[in-house]
């Protein structure tokens, strides 16, 4: 079992402080509040639609929160009770129409009591044990007892397994943690889920959320990321000759590319509205088929997707919009947030932490992250527990995990590195560029036009306590989580305990 270092630790896995005083140690005053986050913009829409008065609404209401240098410290003590409460006391009458998604209730709320400090190990059981139900005769996972399969409940069902697994054997000797691992995944019938993707496998490339449902980029990320997260091999995908099946991924790659829209960003699929939600998810599949400087800059224009992605942070609220001409939400802080991090390792190419920032050029943040931070802080923070869209809305477990996750994108430097040691059981697999990422605490400034760097970003985290865990920048669980199960899949093969 490879070593597990402290998530909360002073130094996380990621480039190393080089300059021996991290960008948090100083304790200097706020920084003052830059003026377009103190008054409304200067260019107004006048034309008094509805979109345009929520829009100044939203403005106005967001003012009284960000324009107070003092940003508020993370309530985690609150928010860590608002998401147990579910776990631990079940959910009301209310919750009846979300039937359908018990595995994103459990994903949201455990990888954001994972995201707040919270050994979430303890919940592994009781997750394997709701989740086995809903594993269908035919493959794939079903949203609730006796329902059919769903591309994104299966993506949820893994997403939860992964973390509590790795919670729970973190700190075991290796033939426990294989035992945690093997009660964990050991019952999911793999060549069913494996045969029920591909009757999700669309002619165009892309894939659909089941048989007989939609067609959007949404279904083809989560089938990369299940495959990925269980081990699947290039053997495994290639496909039965016999069976006259082809290699599940042809195409798909072009098919992302169709789907960039005439505005820079990326919808649904093909001919539909831009969106920040599908723009991560193809920026983070084509991320987990290939180094990101190739393969976003072979199949995106990124200069049109970094102008539209650009558009997506508001000034005065300092948060982000899924779509053009749409209010701020606190969600986004992940679907565009996420988007970011990726964007940033296509302009910087590979990095090591062997070598520190010892590149010919960073870019430093191409977004304002300060902003984003405050924003969360300030406005998506319910004083009851939770976290929200925006002021005056309520909180709820699907807001809290995106804008923590949103936070964890502000507040660290995600790159991507394929000198990193990696299990053998990713030697075959196509998805191996998924796990070459790495993180830092230090967000570097721009590099000098000579190629010098420029130093660290200072007052990312005005307080400790506001601090949260670093997540994996493609699949939004623990970054170290991702390492353990690929570690588990090389040795559970290896054995042939499968």
């Amino acid at each position: 079992m490879s070593e597990i270092q402290d998530p909360n630790a002073s130094q996380q896995l990621g480039l190393a402080d080089a300059s021996g005083l991290s960008n948090q140690r100083s304790q200097k005053p706020p920084d003052p509040v830059p003026t377009m986050h103190r008054g409304l913009p200067y260019i107004l829409d006048d034309l008094g639609t509805e979109t345009s008065r929520k829009q100044l609404q939203t403005a106005r209401s967001v003012l009284k929160y960000v324009n107070d240098s003092r940003v508020p410290t993370l309530d985690k003590t609150t928010h860590i009770d608002f998401l147990i409460e579910p776990l631990e006391d079940g959910l009301s009458r209310g919750f009846t129409g979300l039937d359908a998604s018990r595995p994103w209730l459990l994903y949201w709320c455990i990888n954001a009591l994972a995201l707040l400090g919270v050994d979430v190990g303890g919940y592994n059981e009781r997750v394997v044990s709701s989740l086995k139900p809903l594993q269908h005769k035919d493959g794939g996972f079903g949203g609730g007892n006796g329902q059919a399969p769903h591309m994104a409940s299966a993506y949820a069902a893994i997403l939860t397994l992964v973390v509590t697994s790795y919670y729970e054997s973190r700190d075991l000797p290796k033939d426990r943690w294989m035992g945690v691992y093997a009660r964990s995944f050991g019952w999911i019938d793999r060549q069913k889920l494996l045969d029920w993707i591909r009757k999700t496998k669309l002619r165009n490339g892309g894939f659909k959320v089941n048989e007989g449902g939609e067609e959007d980029v949404r279904a083809s990320y989560c089938a990369l990321v299940i495959l990925a997260l269980l081990g699947y091999d290039e053997d495994e995908l290639r496909g039965d000759v016999s069976r006259d099946e082809k290699p599940l991924l042809d195409g798909l790659l072009d098919y992302f590319k169709r789907c960039q829209t005439w505005e820079g960003g990326i919808g649904a699929k093909q001919h539909s509205e831009a969106h920040g939600g599908y723009a991560f998810c193809v920026l983070s599949a084509l991320c987990l088929l290939g180094e990101p400087q190739d393969v976003l800059t072979k199949y995106l224009d990124l200069d049109q997707f970094i102008s539209w992605l650009s558009a997506r942070q508001y000034a005065p609220e300092g948060g982000f919009s899924g779509r053009t001409n749409k209010l701020v939400d606190g969600c986004y802080s992940t679907w565009v947030g996420g988007c970011w991090s990726l964007v940033e390792a296509a302009a910087n190419g590979i990095e090591s932490s062997g070598t520190g920032f010892d590149i010919d050029s960073n870019v430093g943040s191409l977004w304002n992250r300060k902003a984003l931070a405050r924003y969360i802080l300030a406005c998506c923070q319910d004083p009851h527990g939770g976290l929200r869209d925006k002021p005056g809305m309520r909180p709820d477990y699907y807001h809290s995990n995106y804008v923590l996750l949103g936070l964890s994108a502000a507040q660290n430097y995600y790159y991507y590195d394929n000198a990193m040691s990696l299990p053998s059981s990713i030697e075959n697999s196509p998805f191996k560029h998924g796990f070459c990422w790495k993180s830092s605490r230090n967000v570097p400034k721009p590099s000098t036009s000579e190629g010098i760097g420029g130093g660290w970003e200072e007052g990312l985290v005005s307080n400790e306590r506001s601090r949260v865990g670093t997540q994996h920048p493609l699949f939004n669980i623990p970054l170290h989580a991702v390492a353990e199960i690929q570690e588990w899949w090389g040795v559970a093969k290896g054995a042939e305990i499968l």
